[in-house]
């Protein structure tokens, strides 16, 4: 049987920018109960709350999925996209797929280069950790003599690079122009280690 916060996501996914009074209505419970759980599903940021003008008077709030709240329901993204990557590499040479997932990175990177001015080495390997996070990796890092070595703990990308190990390239070489260093990996997950791990030389920072 459904929660009610079940039922008040299932009723977005389906009425999408529904007011607290349409969706008491359909989950059965009264408004103010709803209001209750509207407020716990922001905050752990799955719901969000919109001003929708209807007419002469002030604007009614309006609820919808947030990116995060779409992904609690079963999608065909993951089916999709290895569909296309299988496609791409069954129809273009390997050095131009390769180039594909560089330039990715190479975007990512240049987005947030003038972020990375002037920070010391610790100072971005923090920033790198904070924007991997967002990007769905779960990230450490630690000092070890002269070196770094960062730790993807999870990766958004594991279930694809099981048949596709290419996307691998993409946080390694976002890792190195975002740190300005070679990144290299000295273990895994794909290979049965039991995270993928980085080493990085801050001798080798490039002023």
């Amino acid at each position: 049987m459904k929660s009610t916060r079940d039922k008040i996501l299932q009723t977005l996914l389906h009425k999408p920018r529904s007011t607290i009074n349409t969706l008491a209505e359909a989950v059965g419970i009264n408004p103010i109960s709803v209001r209750h759980h509207l407020t716990n599903l922001q905050m752990e940021g799955l719901v969000e709350g919109q001003e929708e003008r209807h007419g002469v008077g002030r604007p009614r709030l309006v609820y919808i999925l947030t990116d995060e709240g779409m992904e609690r329901f079963p999608t065909r993204y993951m089916q999709l996209t290895t569909r296309l990557l299988s496609q791409m590499k069954d129809t273009m040479p390997g050095p131009v797929v390769a180039e594909l997932f560089n330039q990715i990175a190479e975007d990512m990177a240049s987005h947030y280069s003038n972020d990375m001015q002037g920070l010391s080495m610790e100072e971005r390997l923090n920033f790198v950790k904070e924007m991997l996070g967002r990007e769905g990796f779960t990230v450490e890092w630690e000092k070890k003599g002269g070196q770094y070595e960062i730790h993807e703990i999870s990766c958004p990308y594991y279930q694809i690079g099981v048949a596709h190990p290419e996307v691998c390239t993409v946080d390694q070489t976002l890792i190195s122009k975002m740190l300005a260093l070679p990144a290299n990996k000295v273990q895994c997950i794909l290979s049965g280690a039991a995270h993928c791990t980085y080493v990085i030389s801050p001798a080798e920072i490039k002023s």
